[in-house]
């Protein structure tokens, strides 16, 4: 019987898991905070214990930095004559 204690585990371990866990999860939350107007460092939160439930509820109770993705006319205000001029196909608009 072998024990998971082994150095070549250990060996094993830190050559695959933990890039696995980098790129499966470290990484995407990287970009959901960069995305959200946040520091991407914030995801070494996931490092410590219950750091993930700390970043989740920053993340969700946080006022984002940035609009909607797609904006039906980001120029006119909501009520405004622009808004209901003519009926038809509306132009969506994507700021980068």
């Amino acid at each position: 019987m072998s024990s998971w204690l082994q150095p070549a585990h250990l060996v094993y371990f830190l050559l695959f898991g933990i890039p696995a866990i980098l790129v499966l999860w470290v990484i995407p939350l990287g970009i959901v905070c960069r995305k959200a107007g946040f520091s991407p460092w914030l995801t070494l939160l996931n490092c410590i214990p219950f750091g993930n439930t700390v970043l989740l509820y920053l993340l969700a109770l946080a006022d984002w930095k940035r609009r909607p993705m797609f904006v039906p006319n980001p120029a006119a205000e909501p009520g405004t004559e622009q808004t209901m001029a003519k009926p038809g196909p509306q132009v969506v608009t994507r700021e980068v």
